[in-house]
């Protein structure tokens, strides 16, 4: 096992819905029970599968379910799945943070995890402080540390409030304090999940240069888990997909992606009546978005005008205008938001029926991969200061997919664009019962 850091054997993580661990003291007594005896745990052979769509039959779910993989010394292994698919939890375990229901996990070296804003932080504690901590948690002596802490504080950024205390960071500064501690105490082993997200675009750069060169020139060890697929393409030399908590594929990074987005393809969603699943945050939905209906075919060329069909109702009849904003996330090829159309400000129906818009966007531009459409109903410049009646998010999704079209060469294949310029303005016709909007 020289050549190899980390080994899961047989991993599986389960849960009891409702419950603090796995269960209440008449279970553990129960499992206890059956160990003295010799037999195997008895709630080992009951639970679903840990899908969240469905309601399941069963309070026990697996997060996790016989996890087997090998990672070697120097490797830097890209961990992608949908949210809920179990990428966090085997973090996790494989941090101690938690303990697997079943099998082990054989690592060789320290472990420094970066899995939350704020983990292995102490709030009333100031940045300084908090590097010394970490430090000695992970065995550092005080000589080592101090060493390491002036570029620590240099690549964070956070020079000038060292000396605060870390409840008083905004969350960019707390990840960005936290992933400096994790890579340059010299781990063996580098644990880093989805919070890079939190950080700005140049400290994401910065971020993924120095994991690669802790990979590349110190031989380390590098687990990534992201959604941005540019980063785990640039970053990661082999990725594993977990789907419903177990692996569904295991090898070269390109292939993997191409494995994940394959799925994705699956849940593409043409059609939507709104939930309020759709909305994070609390609208008074003035002016309400009921429904959305792309009508094209799911799949579309990269030239081809993009149909939206938006069911939208009047809930306030002093709102006597409003206007249509669109958002477009490649949330599948990079995670990012590529581009955004909105309408000029139109007038409303004198009533509370519901009433169509066709939105047509002519020009998208958009490169092969799979994308998202968020929708915002309300009034204001879209480029600065926006009123929202009704804000919804992962609404609709589509494919764009390489045709025998003009366009297909001036198109980069994996750099979503939104033509010249991010924002694209569209105009109004009034129709019978219709409005009609085209970019």
């Amino acid at each position: 096992m020289n050549d190899i850091a980390i080994k899961f054997e047989n991993i599986s993580k389960q849960y009891r819905l409702g419950q603090i661990g796995t269960g209440t003291l008449s279970h553990d007594l129960n499992r206890w029970w059956f160990k003295i005896r010799g037999k195997e745990d008895p709630y080992l052979k009951i639970g679903d599968t840990n899908n969240r769509a469905s309601r399941g039959e069963s309070d026990y779910v697996w997060a996790l379910r016989n996890i087997n993989f090998e990672v070697k010394t120097g490797e830097v292994l890209g961990i992608i799945g949908k949210n809920g698919a179990g990428k966090s939890t085997l973090l996790k375990i494989l941090s101690k943070i938690t303990k697997p229901t079943t099998g082990i996990i054989k690592a060789q070296g320290r472990i420094a995890s970066l899995l939350e804003v704020g983990t292995g932080f102490h709030p009333e504690m100031t940045g300084r402080e908090n590097i010394f901590m970490n430090g000695a948690i992970m065995g550092m002596s005080k000589v080592e540390i101090n060493r390491k802490f002036e570029e620590i504080v240099d690549f964070a950024g956070v020079e000038r409030y060292v000396e605060t205390p870390v409840k008083r960071y905004s969350s960019g500064m707390t990840v960005r304090l936290g992933f400096a501690i994790a890579a340059h105490l010299e781990p063996e082993i580098l644990v880093v999940d989805e919070v890079l997200a939190v950080g700005d675009a140049e400290f994401q750069k910065k971020a993924i240069g120095k994991m690669q060169e802790v990979s590349h020139n110190h031989g380390r060890t590098v687990l990534f888990v992201s959604h941005n697929m540019g980063a785990v393409r640039n970053l990661c030399n082999n990725g594993i997909v977990l789907q419903d908590g177990s692996v569904s594929f295991f090898g070269e990074i390109n292939d993997a992606v191409e494995n994940y987005l394959g799925e994705s393809r699956d849940y593409l969603v043409g059609k939507t009546i709104i939930q309020s699943k759709h909305r994070r945050y609390h609208c008074e939905k003035e002016v309400e978005l009921l429904a959305a209906e792309l009508l094209n075919e799911a799949e579309i060329a990269t030239d081809e005008p993009l149909k939206l069909k938006l069911t939208l109702k009047v809930n306030n009849l002093k709102k006597r205008e409003v206007r249509v904003k669109g958002m477009i996330n490649a949330n599948a090829n990079t995670g990012n938001r590529v581009g955004c159309f909105f309408s000029e400000n139109f007038d409303l129906p004198e009533n509370t029926k519901p009433f169509d818009i066709i939105v047509t966007v002519n020009n998208h531009n958009l490169a092969k991969g799979i994308y998202s459409i968020d929708f915002n109903i309300g009034i204001g410049n879209p480029t600065t200061a926006f009123t929202d009646f009704d804000l919804l998010y992962n609404v609709l999704s589509f494919e764009v997919v390489f045709d025998d079209y003009k366009s297909k060469k001036l198109i980069s294949k994996w750099a979503p664009f939104w033509g010249n310029s991010y924002y694209k303005q569209v105009e109004i016709e009034m129709l019978k019962n219709n409005m009609n909007i085209t970019v």
